[in-house]
This record gives C-alpha cells, sequence and structure tokens, in this order.
C-alpha cells in the first residue's frame, strides 16, 4: 500500500491498587471533542518524546516505559515506578488508519492513597473502578473503550491482586498484537491471526474464528477453532465465545 502512516512509538500504563473489592484500576474519559479515541475510557498514555528516548539512552522499549510513566504523572497526578511495570502486551494500529501507533501496555501498582488530578482538557473524568466491574459495564454498554483497553481489562480480570498479577505476568510470554478492521452485514470488527479472514480482511470468510466484534457499544470476543499456534489473548479463554 502507498501513503501508509509511519508508525509511531507509544505507551500506556494500566495503573492498579488492592481494595477489599479486589483488583482496582483508575480509567481516563477523554475529551469527546477529540479526534482520537474522543469520548472513550482509556489508560493513561501517549506518543514517546525524544526526551523519553535520551533519558533511556536511545533503547525504545526502555523509554517506552519513561512516557507511561511521564504521561500517567501528566493525565492523572499519578506516576508508577520503573521498575514495577510489568509489559502486558504491544499493539501495532491496523493499517488503513489515519494515526497509527506501534503502542506498549505496561500495568503497575500505585499508592492506594494517591489523588488524581486530571487537567480537564485532554481528559474530562476519571473512576477507580474494580477491574470486573469495568469490564461488566463495558459490556452492558456503559463504558466506551478500544478493543486494547478492553482486552487488557479482560486479561487483569483473572487476578485478585497486585502481588499475583505481578507474579503471573513477570513470566508470561508478551503478545505482539496485530489487528485487522472488517466488517460482516452491519457489524464492524478486528481480527487477529488465525482468523480465517485475517489475511484478506473478510469477515465472512467461513472458519476459524479470532476476532472481537463491536455489538452495539460493547466488543464481544470470540476465539473458536483457532490453530493452537495462535493462543487466544485472553488467559484461559476468559469473556471469550466458543
Amino acid at each position: 500500500m502507498t501513503n501508509v502512516p509511519e508508525l509511531r512509538p507509544a505507551s500506556t500504563v494500566v495503573l492498579l491498587r488492592d481494595r477489599p473489592v479486589g483488583l482496582e484500576t483508575l480509567l481516563l474519559r477523554r475529551n469527546k471533542a477529540l479526534i482520537f479515541a474522543g469520548g472513550a475510557w482509556v489508560f493513561p498514555g501517549g506518543s514517546l518524546d525524544p526526551e523519553d528516548l535520551a533519558a533511556a539512552g536511545n533503547d525504545l522499549q526502555q523509554a517506552s516505559k519513561r512516557a507511561a510513566a511521564r504521561e500517567a504523572q501528566e493525565e492523572a497526578g499519578l506516576a508508577p515506578r520503573l521498575e514495577d511495570m510489568v509489559l502486558l502486551s504491544h499493539w501495532t494500529t491496523p493499517v488503513g488508519e489515519p494515526r497509527r501507533f506501534s503502542t506498549w501496555i505496561y500495568a503497575a501498582p500505585v499508592a492506594a492513597d494517591g489523588d488524581v488530578v486530571i487537567d480537564g482538557s485532554e481528559i474530562h473524568d476519571h473512576r477507580w473502578l474494580p477491574v470486573r466491574q469495568a469490564i461488566a459495564e463495558h459490556e452492558a454498554g456503559h463504558l466506551d473503550m478500544l478493543p486494547p483497553t478492553y482486552f487488557t481489562l479482560l486479561r487483569l480480570g483473572a487476578y485478585d491482586s497486585v502481588n499475583q498479577m505481578v507474579t503471573v505476568e513477570r513470566h508470561t510470554a508478551v503478545p505482539e498484537v496485530f489487528p485487522i478492521f472488517a466488517k460482516s452485514g452491519n457489524h464492524v470488527m478486528v481480527m487477529f491471526r488465525g482468523d480465517a479472514g485475517y489475511e484478506g480482511a473478510d469477515g465472512d470468510a467461513p472458519g476459524p474464528r479470532h476476532r472481537a466484534v463491536l455489538r452495539g457499544k460493547h466488543w464481544q470476543y470470540e476465539y473458536v477453532d483457532v490453530d493452537h499456534r495462535y493462543p487466544p489473548l485472553v488467559p484461559h479463554n476468559e469473556g471469550a465465545k466458543t
């Protein structure tokens, strides 16, 4: 393809804390007027700056940690320690999108009593929510979010505490996710490797299903008859239609 936008390195961090109700995360709501993901609930994050690269000695992944922590401070007034950040996944924006990112997604604990401070410009609201409640609210159509946010919540929904998450995720393979947008009838979807229609961006191709389908205002993950070379994005297939 010609005129494909250049990938911009970016990162985000899921801020977590232990509460009696279980593992909680901070979600931020983007300004509805923003072109990219306006009104969506997101984790703190953004593009890498030259200063991030310089401070990391031009090590791109280390710079992504610094950028995620910096963005968390700028957008929410909270910053995790770099040594506490655990890499969960890496997502690449599909070809065809006007803005494309190569995004590292981290998770990290923050102080349970830290004060959230948002700018009121790019970020208009915030909520601390139990991870499983955030999943349920999205699936009920009450929290708009992009697929990477939803899949990250599904992954974290398997844990009861920050320590449990860190212990497991530090020794878990990091998924490299290359989604492709497609349609089937009136439904928009993102397909992942292993889906029968992945190579041709054909949502109607018969065969294995490895995709997230937008049904109304929420995403539904489908992982059906997929070759074992393409493991599910959600541990233990939680949240998947089988």
